[in-house]
């Protein structure tokens, strides 16, 4: 789960599914307070109430799960290489730098 305010938008939805049996996981970095307090104790009771921190990229990386799955694969490192900070940068410096090649040929 995400929301756009932690403190609300997502606090009171994970604490009801959770009251409701569900296992909740949401993603921290995708979700931002109106302050950095406000998000950070959100974060904090959502984990005492028992949800799952974890951030954008854990969460597509879980999707991905591996990268012998090729129907994604190229879709996911595109996703990385754009938004995946150091892990991105990285993947785009092993191909210039080594010419390793990511992904199906032809892209």
């Amino acid at each position: 789960m995400a929301g756009l305010w932690t403190e609300v938008c997502l606090l009171e939805p994970v604490l009801s599914a959770i009251a409701d049996g569900y296992e909740v996981f949401f993603i921290t970095d995708a979700s931002g307070g109106v302050n950095k307090e406000s998000h950070d104790m959100a974060v904090i009771r959502m984990t005492q109430a028992g949800a799952h921190p974890i951030t954008w990229l854990q969460y597509l990386l879980e999707l991905q799960r591996d990268f012998a799955i090729k129907e994604t694969y190229n879709g996911t490192l595109d996703i990385i290489k754009q938004h995946g900070g150091a892990y991105g940068l990285g993947i785009i410096y092993a191909n210039e730098m080594f010419g390793i090649q990511y992904g199906r040929k032809g892209r």
